[in-house]
């Protein structure tokens, strides 16, 4: 502990310390070593914090050109809707199966002007469980007259999802083309909705809004779905408002079958296989609509090691999509803000390998400037904090204020869990982000869905279940090692730093041990509250 002893404190103080100009230091090569590329993370961090303000302000200043599922304009006659085959890509999915296509065959919509592709690449018991649940909707089923649907079983799973959807467009006949992932249940009135909107014959694609079926199964289930409210109301609002390039979610959209052809087909070159085409789609001049005000819910992960996978797998697809895509669009006639919508949008998971070089250089640099005065640190750190941090707090109660008006104030004990699990996903975000930029290929790794209703029924979350092997000890390593920098921080009366630090400390604490132990609680908990699968989510 020689870096936190008296002794050591004294020979900074001796060493730095500058009686003419209090609080300024003289440097040397070790000191520029350190504070250089510190600095130059921060910098870099604020920049991508600052560009969430401007997300959030072109939001609002756009407001009036929300689109809207019922505004006036362009419609399909009586009797002329379009042709829509709506494609269920499933992999390994036995217990959400049945909840989608139910949840699809209902959909309102003429059953001559309609058929669902049921895109099965799976390798267990589901195969069996979809042929039998698609037998039984073809012949008529609870209810309902007999669907035109079918399954569609791959042997192989040659370019994983994005390859599903090209084989199943060999024999789609739909002129429009609706995608759901096998944890989505719409509503009925869902395709009605959206289909008008491309009468416009400009409209290539159009996104609806992700809700969540559990969003109060756990805390851990409501810091996610705050993450995603947060991408879908900004993120996707900002950017379809302002008509700059936004991307299709890979599942709850409805594409133009010509515009896909157009845009090159789908491409199983990068991990999200969405962003990758809704760009080269809006390149070849193709237009996209958001509607904020359709929802479609879903099954939010209810593991942390679920949840990391998902994320990783966004961080390297978007970072591979970025390598593939923006020298393109830097190259293309599109509008300056759009081409620097799209680079902050394509390379903004860059922060993750970033957060690392801060952790490392966090607690020299600290000891460095242990003794500058509080005026630099208002002048500084303050300005880079406000930029690089509190972004994210405003990002996020933003978006629920404009969910839920009269409860989004909650979101504030959030807050502190939302910005920690940032920093806890750093370790497997950095990795996949380094992996695209080397481009090391991995396979598409799923976000496992349990369909589990009450907290304690563990046997179904067990059958997909993975261990992220020594990763999570790491974590909690690197955890304790900032909860030495807190104490250290404290011991010398750098108190500006501590909340900052014991965010590092609860986020690599809370992602560890929720890998390490997920499932235990459950047994615990046994009996626990049932989760209600509403098709509209309660707030927060």
């Amino acid at each position: 502990m020689f870096l936190a002893s008296k002794g050591f404190r004294h020979y900074l103080h001796t060493h730095y310390a500058d009686h003419t100009f209090r609080g300024l230091y003289r440097w040397n090569l070790f000191d520029t070593s350190m504070l250089v590329p510190y600095f130059v993370v921060m910098v870099i961090l604020a920049f991508y914090g600052i560009h969430r303000y401007q997300l959030v302000w072109l939001y609002y200043h756009n407001k009036k050109k929300a689109a809207k599922w019922d505004e006036p304009g362009a419609r399909y006659a009586e009797g002329r809707l379009p042709f829509v085959t709506i494609q269920l890509p499933i992999f390994n999915e036995q217990f959400v199966v049945d909840r989608l296509i139910d949840a699809v065959c209902r959909i309102e919509y003429p059953r001559d002007r309609f058929e669902i592709q049921v895109l099965d690449d799976s390798t267990d018991e589901t195969v069996g469980v979809a042929q039998e649940i698609v037998d039984r909707y073809a012949r008529g089923f609870a209810g309902l007259a007999p669907q035109p649907i079918v399954h569609l079983h791959r042997t192989n799973r040659h370019g994983y999802k994005a390859g599903a959807l090209d084989e199943g467009l060999r024999t789609a006949r739909g002129e429009l083309i609706a995608i759901f992932d096998a944890d989505f249940v719409p509503s009925p009135d869902w395709l009605m909705k959206v289909v008008n909107h491309f009468a416009n014959p400009a409209i290539g694609m159009v996104q609806t809004r992700w809700t969540h079926l559990n969003r109060n199964y756990s805390f851990m289930t409501q810091v996610e779905a705050i993450l995603l409210d947060g991408h879908f109301v900004l993120e996707h609002g900002g950017r379809s408002r302002s008509g700059v390039f936004f991307n299709f979610n890979g599942t709850a959209g409805v594409w133009r079958r010509i515009a896909i052809d157009q845009a090159g087909g789908w491409q199983h070159d990068t991990l999200t296989e969405d962003t990758d085409l809704s760009y080269r789609a809006q390149m070849v001049g193709w237009k996209f609509r958001y509607l904020q005000d359709v929802e479609c819910p879903a099954e939010l992960p209810i593991e942390m090691t679920a949840f990391k996978t998902q994320q990783a797998r966004w961080a390297k697809g978007l970072i591979q999509t970025g390598k593939k895509i923006l020298p393109r669009v830097m190259k293309s006639d599109a509008p300056w803000h759009t081409k620097l919508e799209a680079w902050y949008h394509l390379t903004a998971n860059i922060s993750y390998p970033l957060m690392i070089v801060l952790s490392v250089l966090l607690m020299p640099a600290m000891i460095i400037r242990s003794w500058q005065g509080y005026i630099q640190m208002l002048l500084i750190d303050l300005p880079l904090f406000i930029a690089s941090t509190m972004s994210v707090s405003t990002f996020y109660l933003v978006s629920q204020k404009e969910l839920f008006p009269r409860s989004w104030y909650k979101t504030f004990l959030y807050v502190p869990f939302l910005m920690a699990l940032g920093v806890g996903l750093t370790l497997t975000n950095s990795w996949a982000v380094v992996q695209a930029l080397f481009g090391y290929k991995t396979p598409f790794a799923r976000t496992p869905k349990y369909r589990v209703k009450k907290k304690g029924e563990a046997s179904q979350a067990k059958v997909y279940r993975k261990r992220l092997g020594i990763l999570p000890l790491i974590e909690l390593a690197i955890g304790c090692y900032f909860a030495w920098t807190v104490w250290y921080a404290v011991t010398t009366e750098n108190y500006f730093t501590v909340p900052f630090l014991l965010l590092f400390v609860l986020g690599y604490w809370y992602t560890g041990l929720l890998s390490l132990l997920q499932g235990r609680f459950e047994r615990a908990g046994k009996g626990g509250s049932e989760v209600h699968e509403k098709p509209y989510p309660v707030g927060i």
